[in-house]
């Protein structure tokens, strides 16, 4: 072996055992107890792909925070509610003022502590792993000193990546899927703080009654000029979905439900009494056509009460919001037809669709959504609309196009149906919650709520905020 690969090989050979050494390290004693106002927690730093930061409130769940880039992540894992702590601020409500700067003092003191107990972790494992492999002191050192550098420039990374906004966008799991509840608008939490304040008063009033609590969690006061939008779509005869659908309007106090086609799966007249959920579901239900629905479909739930069915570009202004919409222009329940364009036919509805929202915004009554069941449709739209939902794909997908139209694809809330069960792995369950401004009618946040698939009871909401262009 020539000298140059020697000397790779031992450099190769020398990274790894600064990893695992700093792995260990960390594993063993990289972690720091600390209180954070009236909790016990502890922090670890963690190797990462993604790094961001995860807290976890076992048994309720987890939150996820995309607050930096870097090969480390910071677990910070709620042990317990300490009593004492938690009742002299029900016993002194006036100390709930300073409770967020409490907070803030608390996790600046534990982040520092875990960072410098990580490098001693760090550097410890290196050198002790490095000792027993390569029985050298110098080179002992050496592993130590690298991982120093490695950890030191992990932190640059964070630092460098630090987001202070991703509080606003977080990513809840398990039980805290409630938690969408307590922070309500996510642009009005900073301003109306003060109503949280007193939500958390009376959440902490009773700490035996926690795990109860955790399910019904105090409903923050939303801004009240915030309209709610639930976009479903891919439903496929699911009978699940309704209860998942009226679970939501429920939980979020839904002003309008917009399903963007394919609620059947054959679009058969045996499938019809299938829909008859629909006016018990707790708020107007906007619907067009997917490919799976007939026109027979189409005219049942024109028949149902409290149901709106778009087509052609008509619209319809439900809670202050004008929507229009375009039903699929082809029925393929199963895929038979044979087409060398598939998208021709797309492309030429919504082009239909998009000369009606201009003839509409001519007439000044310009609609604030577009509906269509395909993208391909959709994109017709651009420049049109602020907003147009789309479904189809079963897989969720956002975009701004070229002239400034938002395209929101959303995935199956039917979890794919029973046609999912030719599938290896169960299709996930997914619909989206929009938040728009009750006077521009334009989105100020969205919560995308997944649900796991037949045999499965995972759940996670993840809250997302517009880019400004």
């Amino acid at each position: 072996m020539s000298a140059s690969r020697q000397a790779l090989a031992r450099a190769a050979g020398l990274c790894c055992v600064v990893l695992i050494g700093a792995w260990l390290g960390l594993l063993v004693v990289g972690n720091v107890r600390t209180p954070v106002g009236p909790m016990d927690t502890t922090m670890t730093l963690r190797p990462s792909l993604t790094g961001g930061t995860k807290i976890n409130v076992s048994p309720l769940g987890a939150l996820e925070l995309r607050s930096h880039l870097a090969p480390l992540r910071l677990d910070v894992d709620v042990d317990r509610l300490d009593p004492d702590r938690a009742q002299a601020l029900v016993s002194h409500p006036e100390r709930i003022s300073g409770l967020q700067q409490e907070i803030a003092r608390d996790v600046g003191h534990g982040t520092r502590d875990v960072a410098l107990r990580s490098c001693v972790a760090v550097v410890s494992g290196a050198t002790a792993l490095g000792l027993a492999v390569y029985r050298r002191p110098r080179r002992a050192l050496a592993a130590g000193g690298l991982s120093l550098a490695l950890l030191a420039a992990c932190g640059l990374s964070a630092y460098a990546t630090w987001n202070p906004e991703s509080v606003m966008e977080p990513k809840y799991s398990g039980l805290l899927t409630s938690a969408p509840q307590v922070v309500g608008n996510a642009r009005s939490i900073v301003t109306e703080f003060g109503v949280y304040q007193q939500e958390l008063a009376k959440l902490v009033t009773n700490v035996t009654k926690l795990y109860d609590a955790a399910s019904t969690l105090p409903a923050y006061q939303p801004d009240p000029a915030t309209l709610r939008v639930l976009h479903v779509s891919d439903i496929h005869l699911n009978p699940a979905a309704w209860h998942i659908i009226g679970s939501l309007v429920t939980q979020y106090r839904i002003d309008v439900i917009i399903d963007s086609g394919d609620t059947m799966d054959h679009g058969s007249t045996a499938e019809n009494r299938f829909l008859d959920a629909i006016p018990d579901l707790g708020a107007p239900y906007v619907w067009v056509r997917g490919n799976h629905d007939s026109a027979e479909t189409q005219r049942y739930v024109a028949g149902l009460k409290n149901a709106h069915v778009l087509d052609d570009g008509q619209s319809v202004t439900i809670a202050g919001v004008r929507i229009a919409g375009m039903g699929d222009p082809e029925f393929t329940p199963d895929r038979s037809t044979a087409d060398t364009d598939p998208d021709g036919a797309e492309r030429t509805a919504g082009g239909r669709l998009a000369a009606a929202l201009r003839a509409q915004a001519r007439a000044g009554t310009p609609a604030d959504i577009a509906v269509t069941h395909e993208p391909a449709a959709a994109r017709e739209t651009d420049g049109t609309v602020p907003l147009v939902l789309a479904g189809h794909l079963h897989r969720r997908e956002t975009e701004v196009m070229k002239l400034g139209t938002r395209l929101k694809v959303e995935g199956s809330t039917g979890g794919g149906g029973l046609r999912a069960l030719q599938n290896k792995d169960p299709e996930q369950v997914r619909a989206s919650v929009l938040y728009l401004d009750s006077n521009t009618h334009h989105l100020q946040a969205w919560d995308e709520v997944t649900l796991g698939g037949l045999g499965l009871t995972t759940a996670e909401v993840s809250r997302h905020l517009p880019t400004p262009r």
